[in-house]
């Protein structure tokens, strides 16, 4: 029979072991694909080729900020450090990502062009994790960071749909369709 006690302390090592994967598993995830951006296919000079193509303006300076921080972002959350603004990170990549490229494809990711599915995804884990904060096995709890709850939550929405809404006003300048 277990006790309160026993039970509390496999709830709470629970708790700690999903956010750890959860951030772990991401975290490269979201790292991995920046680094593509720069060193895979048609490394950075194929992705501004591709920024460009959807009609976003400095294409090379977006492709480079957007491999950045999807590298940054990605390893900050994989280590649970300043975990929020990570999350911003993540979420400001999936916002433009779906708009200026998914949201047209329908929902499914294997959808022609890749559907909104995947970005919603990710964007929906980085606003839970700026809400519960890394939990106890990362950097963050190491440092005394406690930017969780509605504070990790407006960190993620003002800095992550914010940037992403700023970035598209500033660059994005689609094509006009027939």
């Amino acid at each position: 029979m277990l006790t309160e006690a026993t039970n509390e302390m496999f709830n709470v090592t629970g708790l700690n072991l999903g956010l750890l994967i959860i951030r772990v598993v991401i975290g490269l995830t979201l790292a991995s694909h920046g680094l593509n951006k720069i060193f895979g296919g048609g490394k950075i000079a194929g992705t501004t080729g591709w920024f460009a193509s959807m009609g976003m303006k400095l294409p090379f300076v977006n492709a480079w900020l957007a491999a950045l921080t999807e590298i940054g972002a990605g390893f900050l959350l994989a280590i649970g450090l300043v975990t929020p603004l990570a999350a911003a990170g993540m979420v400001a990549i999936m916002v433009v990502a779906g708009i200026t490229t998914h949201r047209k494809n329908g929902w499914f990711i294997f959808n022609a062009g890749g559907g909104i599915e995947y970005v919603v995804v990710l964007a929906a884990v980085g606003f839970g994790l700026g809400c519960t904060g890394a939990g106890e096995w990362s950097v963050d709890h190491a440092m005394k960071i406690h930017w969780s709850g509605t504070t990790g939550l407006i960190i993620v929405a003002v800095a992550g749909v914010g940037g992403a809404l700023l970035q598209l006003l500033t660059f994005w300048r689609p094509a006009k369709t027939a």
